[in-house]
This record gives C-alpha cells, structure tokens and sequence, in this order.
C-alpha cells in the first residue's frame, strides 16, 4: 500500500494499519507489553524490548510516513520531545534558524535548554526571505518553521524556503496546526516534518505524543538511534488512540475549517475586535500563499481585542468553548496565550500581544459557536 496509488481520505484509515495476522482484528491491537519473548539469544521477531520497538507504535509510525507521503516515520512521547529528538541530532556550535512566531514550548526548548549547550539561535521573521538567506551562515544546519505559525497565523512559504537553505541545512517544518489533510511539507521540499500528534492527529483530546516523517535513509537511522537510546517514546495505549483518531482526519478537518471561515467572517465584523488573524480570510496578507500551499484553511483562529482585560474577559465567559490549552480536538477551545500556552516568550523579543486571544475551532454546530462568542463578547 503506497501513498502514490491512494487517495488520502484512504490512508488515513489504512495506511500502516493492515489487519492483524493471527487473529483477523481489523483494529490495530494495543501490544500492551514491555518485552517480547525470544527463541534463542538475539533471536526474535522482529521486537525485543518495547522501548526499541512495539507494533503498535510501528503502525502508528507508518500511517504518519503514508499520510505525509514519507518513506520513516517515528513516534515519541509528545511533540517536544519529538522536536528534542531533532535538535540531539546537532552538535556544540551549530547554528539554527527559527522563524520568530512559534509555540511557546519550542522557544523553551530552544532558548532555555538547548542554547545552554552551545547551540545558537536565530529568530527571524519568515516572511521575509532576504532576511531568511541573510541569516544562513557556514555554521547553520537546520532551518526550523511552523505554518501556519502559533499564534499569529503567519505562513511561511515552503518551497521558496526550502530552495534558499544551503545543501548542508535541514528544512524542519512544525505542520501541528495545517495537518497532512491541508499541507504536506516534504511535497515542497522539506526534510523533516514534526507533528504533536496530541492535537489534530489524535482529534480528541486524550493522547499526548509527537510524530516526525521523513525521507533520507540516514537521517532515519540517526533520529531512530536518538529515540531509543533517549527512550523518549510513547506507550501503545496512546499510540492505539492516535491511529484511531487518524482515521477521521479528513473528515475532521474539513469540518474544523468549515467552522473556522465562518467564524473568523463574524469576528471580522463584530466592534469589539481589532483584528482577525486567519489564513482563509481575504484580509490575511499571505491569503494567496494560503491558497497555493493548503488544501484549507485549518481550524486555528486568534483574534486581538481592544486590552488584554478584555481578552482575559472574553476567554472566561465563554460556554460552549472551553478554557484550557492545547488545541486540535473536536471539541472547541479558546485560550489567552500571553498568560497561558506562550507564557515561556512574555519577556523575549518574541512575545505575543497581550491582547491576543486564540480559539481551536471545534465540529459543533456552527450556529452554536457564534452564539457562544457572541454572548462572550458582549
């Protein structure tokens, strides 16, 4: 079963899941087991030791390598640790371009761990690719980008960027908020791309994890060294849970962006916002890009208010959108990322306003969702 000869609304159900060998279970079953018994020293089939391998988690590895057209993909215990994974691949001195709109946690990592241990950091705005070549140096080895970017829903052009980073440096994209249904990365000539399978992936708030896909033979072996020898992986129950949530993907997201556009063209006219950040509305500066790189919008929304009172007062009056963090589920969620998700970047120089609040459009009635908003903006 390749990704060349099916459609993706097939793949997500069956890519990597075929149905089980010894008992015909259609499900992938969850190997709930820490080792696997062996017939002789160093003779097995084909698992030891579930931190190296289970197959759970190696259906879970090759439905991300199939749904984002991939030949590896790897599974870790949550999207920064997968994200971990990739910056261990470098060494003491390295040089890494980071566009300068990303999840909190990321600029944590980076900023808070990484650089600790010799490897520096650039943050540049992505949009402007003179700025994005000026910054390559001898020493840069990797180029790291979300598009959509969290929070402020800026796009980064992947093929253009991807043309303009030297031989010697990876193109890493962050594809959590698009997911394989609207963007997939490598197709534009990235060589990593890095997933929190806890948010769209999964689909229903009730798995942490982090998948990465990816094409060269080496880099595969390198990254799949780091995840055992680190252990940074997750457990077959999680694993089973993001498969199943894969299948609905499609589906799922087609309604998530549905309820976003309507969404963002209400908040677009209500008096009490300032700004509406989405990729699908014609006001979005790279709307064309949006429409040349996605198959849809997605279900990410933010939006700036007049004070980050009245942002704090929105995000608590809400009903039907629940305040909490994280995104990607079916259920909607609002959240205030200055104090919450983006705390980590409040006093660098990639903060976001503080007047910012982000939704994650869920699949509940539409009409529901502008009710809800509306009655929380009043």
């Amino acid at each position: 079963m390749t990704s060349d000869k099916l459609h993706l609304d097939t793949l997500v159900i069956h890519a990597g899941q075929e149905p089980d060998p010894a008992t015909g279970a259609i499900m992938t079953p969850i190997y709930q087991t820490s080792t696997f018994v062996q017939s002789a020293p160093g003779e097995h089939k084909g698992y030891e030791y579930s931190r190296s391998g289970n197959p759970t988690r190696a259906a879970l590895e090759a439905c991300i390598a199939g749904i984002e057209n991939a030949k590896y993909g790897l599974a870790f215990g949550s999207g920064l640790a997968a994200i971990d994974c990739v910056l261990r691949h470098f060494n003491p001195g390295d040089h890494i371009i980071v566009g300068n709109d990303v999840y909190g946690g990321t600029y944590r990592l980076f900023e808070r761990v990484y650089a600790r241990y010799g490897l520096k950091f650039t943050w540049v705005n992505l949009a402007d690719l003179e700025a994005v070549k000026a910054a390559f140096t001898p020493q840069t080895r990797l180029l790291w980008l979300e598009t959509p970017t969290n929070p402020l829903l800026s796009l980064a052009d992947l093929r253009a960027l991807a043309d303009s980073a030297p031989q010697t440096v990876l193109v890493a994209v962050d594809n959590t908020f698009a997911s394989p249904a609207l963007q997939q990365p490598l197709n534009f000539g990235a060589d990593i791309v890095m997933h929190s399978s806890t948010k769209y992936l999964g689909g229903h708030s009730d798995a942490v994890g982090g998948l990465l896909a990816l094409n060269d033979d080496q880099l595969y072996d390198d990254l799949k060294f780091l995840q055992n020898a680190v252990g940074s992986v997750p457990g077959p129950m999680d694993c089973f849970l993001v498969l199943r949530g894969i299948k609905t993907l499609t589906v799922r997201m087609e309604r998530h962006s549905a309820n976003a556009l309507q969404i963002a063209r209400y908040l677009e006219d209500h008096h009490a916002v300032r700004q509406v950040l989405y990729p699908g509305l014609e006001s979005h500066p790279q709307h064309d890009l949006a429409k040349r790189q996605m198959k849809g919008f997605g279900g990410m929304i933010s939006i700036i208010l007049d004070s980050p009172e009245a942002a704090k007062r929105m995000v608590s009056r809400t009903r039907l959108f629940a305040l909490a963090e994280s995104l990607g589920g079916v259920e909607s969620l609002i959240e205030h990322p200055y104090s919450m998700t983006h705390a980590s970047t409040a006093t660098s120089p990639i903060a976001v306003p503080p007047a910012l609040v982000r939704l994650s459009v869920g699949i509940e009635h539409i009409d529901d969702l502008i009710a809800d908003l509306r009655q929380a903006l009043e």
